[in-house]
């Protein structure tokens, strides 16, 4: 008997009516595969799901969502609030392939005047703010927090050393000769006179320059009346500072303290969405994003679905201006505004100054999306003369390319680096430190074998049925024959027959564009020294063998400044300080004896036989 009953389409819909109720809540539509295609909120779930069910009325791309939706979820909550963070919440995990997607989501700086310390330090911030202290941000990029502090430094002159870098020095750092600090490491500044300048930096961040600048002004013209003109002279620098910083901000509306300026601009279905971030009257930056518009979402989709995804994991501002208005905009106040603990106002100026912002905003918007499309056409073409160099089945949407990096087998370190139809994807670089302990230091082969060994178990495990987007279809390997004999052994162990592979050597002179190009089972390949895919394959690796090089400088520096007292349970930095002031090194300390280390200020009796038992039975 065959069963006639629709697999997909509005009448599987239907079915479901007779489940649910006026509840609010989110909904999840499936395919066959039971991929989600769609994730969306509803303030009523049976009144939202009944307009699925209608065979008509529904745009194209709706149309299509229907035509493959073959089974449904759904998750109730209290209020449509708690509907919609759950949505975006949902969206953000499961990226289904018709909702709106932010794909670039990282956090952003900030500036912090430590407060840890008698002399506080200023410096910058990322991730959770667990150290004491005020910190003021966000700013769009680390280049907007470095240029603002290295102006911070000449108007301030505040130090940004470490607090064990303070207590150590004995005379004033290349800082000091430059201007840059007041020296307060080696008494240069008492503490009232630093107090003044931490309290005026700060004053500046929070929009307060005016003041800073007349007050500086009669500071200099004092010093000058009483022929101090050294003195004058680096007020007068100071002042100058103060007013670059000012200028290279570009944008400092007076009637807008605090805000996040957002511009969206759409052309032929891509998206770009600008974010200018005010602050204390001042323009901290701005950041541009690529939204997924989720099959053809209209403007206002677009920009409400990437308002929720932006905001998930960040504070927002007292007042969101748009360039365009979203459906829900009273429950995204609501929404952000509990987040925040405070209002917030979500506006669409049509005139004054707000209406200049936003205006400002979309102009980069469309610029930069012009330049993305421009940029995204090089790499389609690119990409195809990749396939049809080396035979591929179509051009690869993803292609992984990796390299090692070590010295004389030390500091091991295997680095992958992802390209795709947008260029590179940085958020989907990854580092593997090399584990296997019974390799042969500087081992190639053996450290590549188990970099991809990793890298596909992980996948197997993870997405077997590769559905993620994850799966490479071609891996762009540093080396030659051995080194694609060695990984095509891996891949022929893990069952894995359907990712085409290339390795990349140099060649007999070992010289740029005289590149070998080796296949499993194929005669080496060379490229016309002038081909654009040849160019193409050699940034690709370039950019593997720039990021393999920091990620294994970076392990170095850790284990060079790495101590034997980092370990030590109980002791922290002032403990340490003391430790090492009082031996002289890390390898005195742990030779003292348990007298001596009794002695040492701030080491009770318990911690020095802690201490001495930490060396000893490691010993």
């Amino acid at each position: 008997m065959n069963d006639k009953s629709p697999k997909t389409g509005t009448q599987v819909i239907q079915s479901y009516l007779n489940t649910i109720d006026a509840s609010p809540g989110v909904y999840r539509m499936l395919d066959e595969e039971s991929r989600v295609l769609y994730v969306g909120k509803a303030r009523n779930l049976k009144a939202r799901v009944s307009s699925y069910a209608r065979p008509t009325g529904h745009s194209g791309r709706i149309s299509r969502m229907i035509s493959e939706t073959a089974s449904m979820m759904f998750l109730t909550t209290k209020t449509e609030t708690e509907a919609l963070l759950l949505e975006q919440n949902l969206i953000k995990q499961l990226k289904p392939r018709y909702n709106v997607l932010l794909r670039d989501d990282k956090s952003f700086p900030n500036i912090l005047v430590s407060r840890a310390h008698d002399f506080p330090q200023i410096k910058k911030h990322r991730g959770r703010k667990s150290e004491a202290g005020n910190y003021y941000g966000p700013f769009a990029s680390a280049g907007a927090v470095n240029r603002t502090l290295n102006q911070l430094q000449k108007v301030f002159l505040l130090r940004n050393c470490s607090d064990a870098t303070f207590e150590s020095r004995t005379r004033p750092c290349l800082l000091y000769q430059i201007k840059r600090c007041a020296a307060p490491c080696v008494g240069y500044i008492d503490g009232p006179g630093y107090s003044r300048l931490v309290s005026d930096a700060e004053r500046f961040l929070q929009g307060k320059s005016t003041n800073i600048q007349a007050k500086l002004a009669e500071e200099m013209q004092e010093a000058s009346a009483a022929l101090e003109f050294e003195r004058a002279a680096a007020l007068r620098d100071r002042i100058k500072a103060l007013t670059q910083v000012q200028q290279a901000q570009g944008i400092n509306p007076r009637g807008v303290s605090e805000a996040d300026v957002i511009a969206l601009y759409m052309d032929g279905g891509q998206a770009c969405v600008q974010v200018f971030f005010i602050r204390a009257n001042q323009n901290w930056g701005n950041h541009d994003y690529y939204p997924r518009t989720g099959s053809g979402a209209g403007a206002a989709e677009v920009l409400e679905a990437f308002v929720g995804q932006f905001y998930d994991n960040k504070q927002p501002p007292r007042t969101i201006l748009l360039s365009d208005d979203i459906e829900n905009k009273d429950l995204m106040e609501e929404a952000l505004g509990g987040k925040a603990g405070r209002r917030v106002e979500i506006l669409v100026p049509q005139r004054g100054e707000k209406a200049e912002l936003i205006a400002n905003a979309m102009r980069n918007a469309r610029e930069s999306l012009a330049r993305k499309m421009a940029e995204t056409a090089t790499q389609s073409k690119l990409l195809k003369g990749l396939a049809e160099a080396f035979d591929l089945d179509g051009p690869p949407s993803r292609i992984e390319v990796y390299d090692n990096s070590h010295i004389q087998g030390t500091d091991a370190v295997g680095g992958m680096i992802v390209a795709g139809p947008e260029g590179f994807i940085k958020s989907q670089y990854r580092k593997f430190n090399i584990k296997d302990t019974e390799l042969t230091p500087g081992d190639d082969f053996g450290m590549m074998k188990e970099v991809l060994t990793r890298r596909l178990k992980r996948l197997l495990k993870e997405d077997p049925d590769r559905t993620s987007g994850n799966w490479p279809d071609l891996l762009l390997i540093d080396g030659g024959a051995g080194q694609v004999s060695a990984v095509q052994q891996i891949l022929t162990e893990l069952g894995v027959e359907d990712v085409a592979m290339i390795g990349v050597a140099k060649g007999v002179d070992r010289d740029a564009g005289k590149e070998e190009f080796h296949r499993t089972g194929k005669p080496v390949k060379a490229l016309r020294h002038n081909d654009p895919v040849l160019y193409f394959i050699q940034r690709m690796r370039d950019e593997a063998h720039r990021f393999a090089i920091g990620t294994h400088r970076a392990k170095r520096s850790k284990s060079v400044g790495a101590s034997p007292l980092d370990d030590l349970p109980g002791v922290g930095a002032s403990r340490k300080r003391a430790l090492l002031s009082h031996f002289g090194s890390a390898k005195a300390v742990s030779r003292a004896g348990l007298s001596d280390l009794k002695t040492v200020e701030g080491i009770s009796d318990k911690l020095a036989e802690s201490i001495y038992d930490f060396f000893h039975e490691k010993g």
